[in-house]
């Protein structure tokens, strides 16, 4: 369904509670797409904090060698997220605008681009796997741990690259149908994935039922399965539903896309791309930093992570919500009503973020004793969860600034203010404070956490000019 105006009715909003909160028309409309995407991610996260606990519960070096995995497998998810993200910024402005050949045709785009950067990756990992898995083996521990745990990252990395050709085409359906405002069908191929996956990581962890005891391959064989699952359920559904889901009928009469519409997209998606692949390099590469003062701070790093993934949902909803919204209506010309809310988006995310990052800290105690680790680890584990927790409002701000700049298709902006930051203030500040300085690795952690201060205030400032509005179609 094309969006709705966000109309309120104080147009005026010259007090803080008009211009700052929206009415119940307004929260209705706006949770009514995200809601559907905390649903899902909720329960991804929820099930994914699941597997993780199983294979922790195996043992440190099996936990470490795939959380290390999957970092590295995070680097290409974000790669992506930002090819499709890049054309997903004119696929939501030509819903907006009722052009669904021009959503059709974004669609084939994302399905190119996406293979040719799965193919890259796929022989990235082929080939310089164990390199990439020893980059985080350099701190201090025995010989004998770091081998084990190399061990466990290969076996898993060779089963999920088989997986990463199903994520692809998966991520091109759901996140066009996303822009176009259809949020259930995700959400529901989502739960059903993450479920699949649960159950099988059960079966196949731990060799229940009948089935072989395959420990940390049992995990990586039981996510390809999920994957498979969730793309069939995806596919299956929005091809048989053509009548609803007009903007997929006759999608593949063609995969030619016009030579001046991908050279928009380029243009304006590049940017996003490099943005994307760049800031996952950057976090992956303030772990690699941090992983030099020893593979217990791998393990706690890899048990906050797990966490703030869960309560990390509505941040994510709330950054894909504005995306969406701002996006249309952008793209349906309507300018007031994309800044009033804009405004009213952030506002929600940051005092939603902010309660949940009050019960992360209140978790923070209990969750580490799940795994079986050492209770080093676990304390360790349970400040980063607290240091985390406490950078949770500001991090939604940045979230929803990033997301606003780029509805209107600012993405040398957006490269400038994600990427080029992380690469130019947190990760040599990683790198200083961990390889120079004997300050506690908790005081690295948060002296790289408190610089996104400086990143609030610049994204504070571009929001406050308007560089962002920009109508593309």
């Amino acid at each position: 369904m094309q969006l709705q105006h966000y109309r309120e009715n104080n147009t005026t909003e010259t007090g803080f509670r008009s211009r700052y909160f929206g009415d119940r028309q307004f929260y209705k409309k706006m949770l009514l797409i995200a809601v559907p995407i905390m649903v899902q991610n909720g329960i991804t996260n929820f099930v994914s904090m699941l597997d993780n606990i199983m294979i922790g519960r195996i043992g440190t070096e099996q936990m470490s060698g795939a959380s290390i995995v999957n970092q590295l497998i995070f680097v290409y998810n974000l790669c992506i997220f930002g090819a499709v993200s890049g054309a997903g910024i004119f696929t939501a402005q030509y819903f907006g605008l009722g052009d669904h050949e021009g959503v059709r045709m974004t669609f084939r785009f994302k399905l190119i681009l996406s293979f040719i950067l799965t193919a890259a990756a796929s022989l990235l990992f082929i080939f310089y796997g164990d390199p990439l898995i020893s980059l985080y083996l350099q701190g201090g521990g025995e010989a004998s741990q770091a081998a084990a745990t190399l061990g466990y990252g290969r076996t898993y990395l060779r089963i999920m690259l088989i997986g990463l050709p199903v994520f692809m085409i998966s991520n091109a359906y759901t996140s066009t149908l996303r822009e176009c405002g259809e949020t259930i069908l995700p959400m529901n191929a989502g739960i059903i994935a993450v479920f699949v996956n649960l159950i099988f990581n059960y079966l196949l962890i731990y060799g229940k039922f009948g089935f072989p005891k395959l420990g940390i391959a049992g995990a990586a064989i039981a996510t390809v399965i999920s994957r498979v699952i969730e793309l069939l359920v995806v596919v299956v559904h929005t091809h048989t539903h053509a009548k609803k889901l007009r903007i997929f009928s006759g999608v593949y009469r063609t995969l030619k896309v016009p030579a001046d519409s991908a050279k928009r997209i380029i243009v304006k998606g590049a940017p996003l791309l490099i943005n994307e692949t760049l800031w996952a390099a950057g976090m992956a590469m303030l772990t690699q930093c941090y992983s030099v003062r020893g593979l217990n701070v791998v393990a706690a790093l890899n048990i906050s992570s797990t966490i703030s993934n869960v309560f990390n949902v509505i941040m994510i909803a709330m950054g894909s919500a504005v995306a969406i919204i701002i996006g249309q209506l952008l793209g349906a010309g309507q300018i007031e009503e994309a800044v009033s809310t804009d405004r009213k988006l952030i506002m929600f995310s940051v005092l939603s973020c902010t309660g949940t990052g009050i019960l992360m800290m209140i978790a923070a105690p209990c969750f580490p004793n799940i795994y079986n680790t050492s209770n080093e680890v676990k304390h360790l584990a349970v400040w980063l969860i607290i240091l985390t927790a406490a950078a949770m409002p500001h991090t939604s701000f940045l979230n929803s600034a990033y997301f606003t700049l780029r509805s209107g298709g600012k993405t040398i902006i957006t490269f400038l203010f994600d990427s080029v930051f992380i690469w130019v203030f947190s990760v040599p500040a990683a790198f200083i404070l961990t390889r120079f300085t004997s300050l506690n690795i908790l005081a690295v952690y948060a002296l790289v956490l408190a610089l996104d201060l400086v990143k609030c205030l610049i994204g504070y400032i571009l929001l406050k000019k308007r560089v962002w509005i920009n109508t593309l179609v």
